[in-house]
């Protein structure tokens, strides 16, 4: 059926005044920005206040995108890249039923793409479906890759970081325009926006910013040293031929930066040599490159650290992950089927996995490759084990906390990394090339209404993490709780575990 455009609603907002527009009952403001463009020397400066503009701005249309290149061949065909030109990329969408009403519950979308990639305009995280059900909707942009985290000197670390909680104070600020309730913030992320998440809960300069926090698919141990990144940013001067430093890196043109951004991160895969690029950036980033680092002030500790001492007390938490994250880096790109009985000690070591590991994996699949085996026992080393244990940590401090996992099947690809988003959304039209054809819509409805349950009064609608180790299992034949699946297999440590 053809959508409806009913109105044209008019809000005001830090800047000036913003025009959406409403379609069948859901009002959607667009590409609005909450700082400044980050051109020129403000690319390696803290976000600044956004240029303020007269009249009224039309907000119809997504916004710009920060500088990225494309996701990795394979990869690219089943999450795609949604890329807008134009400097004003620190901008948000915003989805709302009521602007002109107030008290409604705000999530506020941080999205994935491993620090490099990734956008508020993919079209799997359109708002409507949220805001048809009740909830404002907001969904952000970042800087990424060298832009926002490469450590040179005379720039603050974690741009990428400063700019989220821009965006957030923006929300508060804000979320009254839109009929939100700036008491009753839910942020929530997947991939690198669930560490993202990880990082605000253990940043003190997110104090009061919100109330609850989603993680899908993370890992809280994801921060580097401020020393090892800055080797990072010295190979990235050398490609560039000029000082790791702002003031050389502003005078680059955006394409220099990432075409060596680019051969950077080509070379830090091929040749993982800790003397080169840092030991904790290769064990940490675990295959990324560029990502937040412990700098003292945003991140004082690496987050999963201050989450265990009892950063953001009180704040509740809903985490989880998918049964199979890591075949969407294996099985599309052909890395699973190249790794045999004898490479896999080998691969798993660079994720720090020890070989006496692979003896109750492959029991408990008689019938898996050394591929199959290599994908799970990674997915347990860098989502699912460390989702669990912060879960864990939340509950130490009387904190509630909930745990899923994500466990339907695209047919050859599994329980892949990022699967579960556009079920989240409630929008799996706008995902088919991840999804596959014909994805149960029941699966949809059961966690799009557990996410705003939590987001609106902290219920997903299953007990919190105790004892019992109960865990929502979303999947086929039916959603099930299920108490400590595979607890064999989450007997093992490995290294970084907090014990």
């Amino acid at each position: 059926m053809k959508p409806t455009v009913t109105g044209r609603p008019v809000v005001q907002v830090t800047g000036g005044r913003v025009r959406g527009r409403t379609v069948d009952g859901v009002s959607a403001f667009l590409g609005v920005p909450y700082a400044a463009s980050p051109v020129g020397r403000a690319r390696f400066r803290a976000p600044g206040p956004v240029v303020g503009w007269a009249g009224i701005r039309e907000a119809t249309a997504l916004g710009p995108t920060c500088l990225q290149g494309p996701y990795p061949p394979g990869i690219e065909q089943l999450l795609g890249t949604s890329l807008v030109a134009g400097t004003e990329c620190l901008n948000v969408n915003v989805w709302t039923p009521d602007p002109g009403g107030g008290g409604l519950p705000v999530m506020v979308w941080i999205h994935g793409g491993a620090f490099a990639h990734g956008s508020n305009a993919v079209p799997a995280y359109d708002g409507a479906a949220f805001a048809r059900d009740g909830v404002v909707l907001v969904a952000m942009n970042y800087r990424l890759g060298a832009s926002g985290f490469a450590v040179l000197d005379g720039a603050p670390a974690n741009r990428g970081l400063l700019d989220q909680l821009f965006a957030l104070a923006w929300v508060r600020d804000n979320a009254r325009a839109f009929g939100g309730d700036p008491d009753n913030v839910t942020i929530f992320g997947e991939s690198a926006g669930a560490m993202s998440v990880a990082a605000l809960l253990s940043s003190p300069a997110a104090t009061g910013l919100f109330a609850r926090a989603i993680m899908q698919s993370g890992n809280a141990g994801v921060a580097a040293t401020v020393d090892d990144a800055r080797l990072l940013g010295g190979e990235l001067g050398k490609v560039l031929g000029v000082r790791a430093d702002a003031e050389a890196f502003a005078a680059v043109s955006p394409s220099a930066l990432l075409a060596a951004q680019e051969a950077v991160r080509a070379d830090f895969a091929r040749d993982p040599d800790p003397a080169r690029w840092g030991e904790s950036v290769l064990v940490a980033g675990a295959g990324m490159s560029f990502f937040p680092v412990v700098d003292g002030d945003v991140l004082p500790a690496v987050p999963v650290e201050a989450i265990a001492a009892g950063s953001a007390r009180g704040v509740a938490l809903l985490a989880g992950c998918t049964t199979e994250e890591f075949r969407l880096f294996t099985v599309p790109t052909g890395l699973g089927d190249a790794i045999t009985v004898d490479a896999l000690p080998f691969a798993l070591a660079r994720f720090g996995i020890g070989a006496s590991a692979i003896t109750p994996y492959a029991a408990n699949r008689p019938e898996a490759t050394a591929g199959d085996l290599f994908a799970a026992m990674v997915t347990d080393a860098v989502f699912r084990g460390p989702t669990r244990q912060l879960v864990e940590y939340r509950t130490a401090v009387d904190t509630p906390a909930f745990l899923y996992e994500f466990g339907w099947q695209r047919a050859g690809l599994g329980a892949i990394h990022g699967l579960e988003v556009p079920f989240v959304f409630d929008n799996l039209a706008a995902a088919t090339s991840l999804t596959g054809p014909n994805p149960p819509q029941r699966i949809a409805d059961e966690m799009h209404t557990a996410w705003i349950g939590f987001a609106t009064n902290g219920d997903p609608g299953w007990p919190r993490y105790s004892e019992d180790r109960l865990v929502m299992t979303f999947g086929e034949p039916a959603s099930e709780l299920v108490g400590n699946p595979r607890a064999e297999e989450n007997a093992i440590r490995y290294p970084g575990r907090q014990d």
